[in-house]
């Protein structure tokens, strides 16, 4: 018996990946908000061919604008949600119009919770939802070529973001047929937001969006958010259909692990 150096397999040639243009992003001065009583900037993206195309897109209205595109202003980077949709938009994926509303700063907790989150602080989550379903979405709709029917609206966040986006979806479900509800803050008000879940009527095509990482808050808020998912199911909803469940053990309530978990939110709510 011999050995000899058995003949090398040709390498299989990669197949090129389609280049990714850039869809564009851009934060407007600050926006008065009369229901608040001051001012907030937006930041807008649009989808790469949206110069060139005669298409009316779907809407994402996203809560903490100021993180998802650029870090300046995050604690662990931001979303770059931007990256993830040129590089769906790059594969013919379906991509939204997003309208980013940046917080108050110190006014942040107040703005995104319909109920007061610490004693002593307003809740003015209501009155921001008020703006962004009244004068913010007329000021889009007039402005950027988006989609007017429910199905192709979402309301999207995280944390206290997260917490106001599953509220107004129940709240609006003539507005909103998409959410997007990453790490949510349910603890607020002790728990409120199940009552307000258990007691709404949800009709028609929808999806929710929901997660939370094992590492946040010593495990707790998993399993508050892993409550929620129960509750969705009593009410209806189908997992896989109506609305994702998405668990993330090594997950911390920071943009980084949002940002991970992005594309795979976008595939359950826009494929």
């Amino acid at each position: 018996m011999t050995l000899s150096p058995q003949p090398e397999r040709p390498k299989r040639p990669r197949r090129p990946r389609p280049p990714v243009k850039p869809g564009k992003v851009f934060t407007t001065p600050p926006q008065d908000v009369p229901p608040l009583g001051r001012k907030l900037p937006l930041s807008v993206y649009l989808p790469p061919d949206y110069e060139t195309s005669s298409y009316r897109y779907p809407v994402a209205y996203m809560f903490d604008g100021q993180n998802l595109f650029g870090d300046e202003g995050s604690f662990a980077g931001g979303w770059h949600m931007h990256r993830a949709l040129d590089v769906r938009a790059s594969r013919g994926r379906l991509v939204p119009v997003v309208v980013g509303v940046h917080h108050g700063g110190e006014t942040r907790s107040q703005e995104l919770s319909p109920w007061p989150p610490e004693e002593g602080e307003k809740a003015e989550g209501d009155a921001l939802l008020e703006w962004v379903t009244g004068d913010l979405r007329a000021l889009v709709e007039k402005e950027v070529r988006v989609s007017p029917h429910r199905s192709h609206r979402l309301i999207g966040g995280s944390s206290l973001g997260g917490l106001l986006a599953l509220y107004a979806f129940f709240k609006r479900q003539d507005l909103f047929g998409r959410a997007l509800v990453m790490s949510p803050a349910l603890w607020v008000q002790d728990g409120e937001i199940y009552r307000h879940v258990a007691q709404a009527h949800a009709w028609g095509d929808l999806r929710l969006y929901l997660d939370c990482g094992g590492r946040e808050a010593f495990g707790y808020s998993i399993q508050h958010a892993e409550w929620m998912s129960d509750l969705l199911e009593r009410k209806g909803f189908v997992k896989g259909e109506h609305f994702m469940w998405r668990p993330d053990a090594r997950g911390v309530h920071n943009e980084r692990s949002w940002r991970r978990r992005l594309p795979k939110a976008l595939r359950f709510l826009y494929d």
